[in-house]
């Protein structure tokens, strides 16, 4: 199991995490939570992935605490070689693009089903929520940056900005196109 596990985008977010500072599974995955407002993580791929990066010696046990009447919960750290193999797969993944496909791109190869209208409507849809998103996310970066929050530490909501401001761009347009018939639509 722990192969496949180590191949999961959770391991780069939990070491990335774990180079914070250390911390049990539980505030891991509340904090993992937190950051990826968009995207649940599930417990029990965080606790394979946390098994797995052990038994990898990616991460070791730092000891146990206790909250209460709550459990004991084991603590982890980076160990030496998992602080070399996150930055070796980050050096990677920044340096080599992928091409990484979307359930939108996966949608959008197909529009031509919906028809003209159809599309029109599920199109403008999508521009009406991305333009909502782009503003609730400009304001959390802003007031990340206007809290003094380092930019540094706020790179890949920008990022993330960027891809969306593209994408709403990029479907306005299309959307333009079907309405003014420049799109070939076949019957």
């Amino acid at each position: 199991m722990p192969r496949r596990v180590l191949e999961n985008p959770l391991v780069l977010a939990v070491m990335g995490l774990l180079l914070e500072s250390p911390m049990h599974p539980y505030q891991m995955l509340a904090e993992l939570r937190e950051r990826s407002k968009n995207r649940s993580v599930n417990r029990g791929t965080l606790y394979d992935v946390v098994e797995a990066l052990v038994a990898a010696e990616w991460l070791a046990p730092q000891g146990t605490e206790r909250d209460g009447n709550r459990p004991e919960r084991t603590v982890y750290a980076l160990t030496g070689a998992g602080r070399h193999e996150l930055k070796r797969r980050l050096d990677n993944q920044i340096r080599e693009p992928r091409r990484e496909f979307t359930e939108f791109l996966g949608a959008v190869s197909y529009v031509g089903a919906l028809g003209p209208d159809g599309a029109v409507d599920a199109l403008t849809e999508r521009a009406r929520r991305l333009a909502e998103r782009i503003e609730a996310d400009q304001a959390r970066l802003d007031e990340a940056l206007d809290g003094g929050v380092p930019r540094l530490y706020v790179i890949e909501a920008e990022y993330a900005l960027h891809l969306s401001r593209a994408e709403l761009g990029w479907v306005r347009n299309l959307v333009d196109e079907i309405r003014a018939g420049s799109l070939a639509w076949p019957s």
